[in-house]
């Protein structure tokens, strides 16, 4: 019988999974064990890349996403080992994690779960390492701020326990479901998840019926793994918000009395509604404040001059602009200064200045070119339009300065990459090789021996030096190549390193994709090497936008263009289904179609190969052309690949 069952739930994150398992693996030497996989449906390639690198995975193949409970229990039903884990795939896992958990586990009978320090993709503690049970009281200070605003106090953030040590071990009421090792006869005695619970929640259930069978849960500071996605994932959205209320609702009306679960369910529904208000005013004003704070200035200033030139020098002895003008014109133009700001990127978080003031000039270029284009007695005035070019190119970039030294909506900081690898010789040189590929070269590279031998090749330091290559060499990121270094280094050097500015990733062997953390906003994100210049949010946008746009003008000229398309009546479709975001016109060659959800990429009615007359095109080329394309990704590409085939947008997706 096997001493451990490592049990992961995947559903579309096959990148973090075979990062996890690299680390399972490794960490798995000399214990006795097996490692089922539950997979939900995924449509991303997870079962390939399981076949092809983990095929000693016992695979459990879902058609259905059944959510976190229902796969977990199918999973615990077939588990043969001594003791359970629960393991989220987007993990990485130190080398002796299991060996001393279950040395715990060893030492005293009475521990019926574990869990373990959890640090976020930047080396962050993450506090649901460590929680106390929801009860009204609690909840009450979490929903209110009051755990926020006393993150010590033993009453106010019995939450997250934030009186206890995360440097020191803890007996704990709650684990967190993303690392949860329990006893196999805790879970014959008090039964496997609720599967009420679809997705959070679960595990404080799961943790406080062994609390309550007279076991005890413990907190581990001795060992740590990263967790990249972490709690804050997506905690913005409404649909986290009400997804993870009313599993607390469902918790309380299981385990707390009538009159403690009434209020409970009071305060979880005064929560969700609280909560998701906050939330969609804080993304509503996070989206349209500066497109409306640009059009109010552009308007009260164009208007201002408008009025000054009529009564002051265009009619001085009476008349006036037609009211067009005013209705439409500067409306007009105003609208041309937004959009083109909106297409270079001028609304992102934080903002590019150089893409603000790509945006001014374009609209600037757009309204001259507008304006010269227009019949003779659409016309209505030079003076407005000099006066609209200059009005923009001072006061747009102007007030948006101004923001930023008072910190309301800071700039972007134009950030070179300053990169630490660190490795042996053959994946040193096999990473350096796809840096130096991407669009946006490194400004630097370093290389960092992983350990003390001499192999030959020319590192700029050893791994003890890597805080001082940081600070001399202004390194903002660091790559660890997981093949040569192990899990537990790369997560204590993680932990050494306390600069924000520094972004973590790790290199799985062979693969051509790193896993890291970019930022608070996506904390668990991926990226191929080489290959991530379509995944920008300005070239998302640009290429939606012209979805959007061309899919409008082609279902104009539809009467004329049905003649001559082959499946006239799928066209009609094909386009509708662009213009509500479903298609695009240009994706992946079908040899990616199950990845293009994962990779943000919406399904393309034709693709790269559509380039090329050949008809037998094999699938390494497709590889190529599918590379190419997303690393040099342009809308001229799009445009290209449309026009050379517009009598093939009828075909079948």
């Amino acid at each position: 019988m096997p001493t451990l069952s490592i049990i992961i739930v995947n559903y579309n994150v096959q990148f973090f999974l075979e990062n996890c398992l690299h680390s399972v693996f490794n960490a798995l030497k000399g214990i006795e064990s097996e490692v089922i996989v539950v997979d939900n449906n995924s449509v991303d390639g997870s079962l390939k890349m399981l076949a092809q690198k983990f095929p000693q995975v016992k695979l459990i193949e879902n058609k259905e996403n059944l959510g976190f409970s229902r796969a977990n229990n199918q999973a615990m039903k077939i588990a043969k080992g001594e003791f359970l884990l629960l393991l989220n795939p987007d993990t990485v896992v130190e080398e002796d994690t299991f060996k001393i958990c279950i040395d715990h586990f060893r030492k005293d009978e009475k521990v019926g779960g574990i869990g373990v320090m959890m640090l976020d993709g930047k080396g962050n503690f993450l506090p649901e390492s460590k929680r106390g049970l929801p009860t009204p009281s609690v909840a009450f200070y979490k929903i209110f701020g009051l755990s926020t605003l006393f993150p010590h106090s033993k009453r106010f953030s019995q939450y997250h326990l934030g009186h206890l040590s995360k440097d020191q071990n803890h007996e704990v009421e709650i684990l967190s479901g993303a690392f949860m090792m329990i006893r196999k006869k805790v879970i014959d005695e008090i039964g496997m998840l609720d599967e009420s619970f679809f997705m959070y929640g679960e595990d404080i259930d799961l943790s406080y019926r062994i609390t309550k069978a007279d076991y005890k849960n413990l907190y581990l500071a001795d060992t740590s793994i990263i967790h990249y996605k972490g709690e804050s994932t997506k905690k913005s959205s409404i649909n986290y918000v009400y997804v993870f209320y009313r599993a607390m609702a469902i918790f309380a009306k299981k385990h707390f009395s009538q009159t403690n679960a009434k209020l409970f369910s009071f305060l979880i529904n005064l929560a969700i509604y609280l909560r998701a208000g906050i939330a969609v005013a804080t993304r509503t004003i996070k989206k349209f404040i500066l497109p409306l704070l640009d059009a109010f200035f552009l308007f009260v200033g164009i208007q201002a001059f408008k009025n000054y030139y009529e009564d002051a020098v265009k009619y001085v002895e009476g008349g006036s602009y037609p009211i067009e003008v005013e209705t439409y014109g500067i409306p007009m133009i105003v609208s041309v200064y937004i959009l083109s700001l909106l297409m270079n990127g001028s609304y992102l978080i934080p903002t590019p200045f150089n893409s603000l003031i790509r945006g001014v000039f374009s609209g600037s270029l757009l309204t001259l070119i507008i304006y010269s284009l227009l019949d003779e007695s659409y016309r209505f005035s030079r003076a407005i339009i000099l006066f609209s070019i200059l009005w923009s190119l001072f006061m747009i970039p102007a007030y948006r300065y101004l923001l930023h030294l008072l910190k309301i909506r800071r700039f972007r900081k134009a950030k070179d990459q300053r990169i630490a690898i660190i490795g042996k010789k053959e994946e040193i040189i096999r990473i350096n090789s796809f840096l130096l590929d991407t669009p946006a070269e490194p400004q630097l590279i370093v290389t960092i021996s992983a350990d003390e031998e001499n192999d030959g090749y020319d590192y700029t330091a050893k791994l003890y030096q890597l805080q001082d290559i940081i600070e001399i060499y202004d390194i903002n990121e660091v790559i660890f190549c997981s093949k040569d270094i192990s899990s537990k280094e790369i997560i204590r050097q993680m932990g050494m390193i306390e600069k924000p500015e520094v972004d973590f990733k790790i290199a799985p062997p062979e693969s051509l994709y790193i896993i890291g953390s970019n930022s608070i906003e996506s904390s668990g994100e991926y990226y191929i090497l080489g290959s991530n210049a379509i995944l920008k949010p300005i070239n998302q946008r640009n290429k939606r936008l012209l979805d959007i746009s061309l899919s409008i003008f082609l279902l104009i000229l539809s009467p004329i263009l049905m003649i001559f398309m082959r499946k006239s009546l799928n066209y009609i479709w094909n386009m509708w289904k662009v213009l509500i975001g479903k298609y695009s016109f240009v994706g992946f060659s079908k040899l990616f179609k199950e990845n293009d959800e994962e990779l943000r990429i919406k399904l393309g009615i034709l693709d790269p190969s559509d380039l090329y007359d050949s008809d037998t095109i094999d699938e390494h080329a497709l590889e190529k052309m599918n590379f190419e394309y997303g690393r040099n990704y342009s809308l001229s590409k799009d445009l290209e690949i449309i026009f050379k085939n517009l009598f093939q947008l009828g075909r079948k997706v």
